[in-house]
């Protein structure tokens, strides 16, 4: 099915015992930009949705998408937060409150006024009608106090408002959502019509394209290509040597190959991680024991150099990124040792054969693994970690019966608890330490594929309680290293790797693509930041 959609048409922060202050303000004469005609984005998958927030899919990719039609309140640079539909913004400690100053120039794509009406009226929506990737439960309400003043009141303390709201709602226009009342499904044209530099025009779910115009009348400027394109192709890096795109996610080996064809290669921090899925609910995966010698069993490095030619580095068994400014380093490990694994299970009371480990009841111990094609930073890429997990768990003694599906069935199958143990992936891990919420409470990430759900420890679950009410940076930091230390000892999910991530562009249009520290949005680890085709602000 086909849309079209025309019209005519640094951070400085201060605490206190009282008041927590983030303001930023800048004064920007609109810069007059030069158009390319077109920039063309190379992607493996395709298919990631229709963008607008309730028909994107749920992964990064499909974030990335809307995020070039529907604007945030703030987003962030290569440097850090910014400016986007808000110019400043201060937060209350003792009203607890957030204040937001709105840029009086934002239109939306029909050129109506984008107002402080249209922020009220898109978090009450929310709370209406869910939308999976931020929280507005902690909202008590929005007070408009002007055409480009809201006042956001917190019901209590969100040390990750910012981020999870600020950087990450998308602002909806009050007067076409307002007549919605079956979002998921809605098809009508004008759900594709947001505030931010480029309006949708199509997507073709067969071939897997997207194709954007830019929003000439655009609050920050005139964006820096005339069209946005995203290709489907089983090669992007390919297409990328044949100028058929000029932004791709390369093979972190082609690095200075590209380099000398005078192409502009970028890295990634270790922003996604690849783990194993363990259905904790159920025997004997439900035992804390089991679970340690899974992680003794498996050998990381294996994983690394067989799967991925060494290009990766092993991940944090606490889940945050190695490059996280909250990271902890002292969280329990699991180095490769064979015979802890089999010592575990033999406490377990299970009894080792000739041909692998046995039941008392004379039943073989054996699993089902599955595994796929996972996107690994918004690429889709095949890779052998099923296979090498299954070596090395049988190498003790597991028997395991691999089943290779594709990533929709795997992330299917493991929301609704039908599996034992399964290989997946997300990124985020070096944005903001909510993740950890995310990813291992079931009442952060209930609706998450990639969460472990986990929720039978007391003190794990007031710890995530407490980093999410603590204001203070120092101190939610001792919080969430002590969250990553808790959880790398229950081990509900096994952390594996972060593998490298590498893209390269083209520098003729002269666009400067770069990954954003701490990923996009909430931590999305993707080379495609709107900032990039958006004219800078000054300083």
């Amino acid at each position: 099915m086909r849309y079209a959609v025309r019209m005519m048409m640094k951070k400085a922060i201060v605490f206190s015992s009282c008041v927590l202050t983030v303001f930023f303000l800048v004064c920007r004469p609109v810069p007059a930009v030069s158009q390319v005609q077109e920039v063309r984005i190379g992607d493996s998958k395709g298919d990631w949705g229709y963008p607008n927030p309730f028909r994107h899919y749920p992964r990064g990719p499909g974030y990335v998408r809307m995020s070039w039609v529907f604007d945030t309140l703030v987003w962030k640079d290569e440097k850090g937060y910014v400016p986007a539909l808000a110019d400043a913004w201060n937060y209350d400690a003792g009203r607890k409150a957030f204040t937001f100053h709105l840029n009086p120039k934002a239109l939306w794509h029909d050129l109506q006024p984008l107002t402080a009406r249209d922020v009220a009226f898109t978090i009450e929506y929310f709370k209406k009608h869910p939308y999976r990737w931020i929280n507005v439960d902690h909202i008590r309400r929005a007070e408009v106090l002007g055409p480009h003043k809201v006042v956001i009141h917190l019901s209590k303390p969100y040390s990750p408002f910012l981020s999870d709201i600020g950087g990450t709602m998308p602002i909806l226009p009050a007067h076409i959502w307002s007549s919605v009342e079956n979002p998921r499904v809605e098809t009508d044209p004008k759900t594709f019509i947001g505030s931010g530099p480029y309006r949708f025009v199509e997507f073709s779910k067969a071939q897997g394209t997207y194709l954007y115009e830019s929003f000439d009348d655009y609050y920050q400027g005139r964006p820096k290509s005339k069209r946005l394109i995203y290709v489907r192709s089983g090669q992007p890096m390919v297409s990328l040597i044949q100028r058929q795109v000029d932004l791709a996610v390369i093979q972190p080996d082609m690095a200075e190959p590209l380099k000398k064809k005078g192409f502009v290669v970028i890295r990634d921090e270790r922003g996604w991680n690849k783990k194993l899925m363990i259905n904790h609910r159920k025997a004997p995966f439900n035992d804390k024991r089991f679970r340690h010698a899974l992680a003794f069993a498996v050998d990381r490095q294996e994983i690394i150099d067989k799967s991925h030619r060494g290009f990766a580095a092993p991940a944090s068994y606490g889940l945050l990124s190695v490059n996280h400014e909250m990271y902890n380093p002292d969280v329990p490990s699991y180095p490769f040792h064979p015979e802890k694994a089999c010592a575990l299970l033999e406490a377990m009371g299970y009894e080792k054969g000739a041909d692998g480990f046995y039941q008392k009841d004379g039943k073989a111990l054996q699993v089902e693994l599955l595994a796929s094609s996972i996107t690994t930073a918004g690429q889709s890429t095949a890779d052998r970690d099923g296979e090498v997990i299954k070596k090395q768990l049988e190498r003790v003694g597991i028997r395991v019966d691999l089943l290779s599906l594709e990533q929709a069935t795997t992330d299917s199958r493991v929301k609704n608890w039908k599996f034992d143990l399964a290989v997946s992936g997300h990124g985020g891990i070096s944005g903001d330490p909510r993740l950890l919420n995310e990813m291992i409470s079931s009442r952060y990430g209930a609706g998450s594929v990639n969460s472990a759900r986990f929720d039978a420890d007391p003190e794990l679950n007031r710890l995530l309680e407490a980093q999410i009410l603590e204001m203070d940076p120092g101190r939610r930091k001792e919080i969430v290293q002590r969250i990553q230390a808790v959880y790398a000892d229950l081990l509900p999910a096994i952390s594996l790797y972060c593998p490298d991530s590498t893209a390269a562009y083209h520098p003729e249009k002269g666009i400067l693509w770069y990954y954003t520290p701490g990923g996009i949005s909430k931590g999305i680890p993707i080379p495609q930041n709107k900032m990039s085709l958006t004219p800078k602000q000054k300083d």
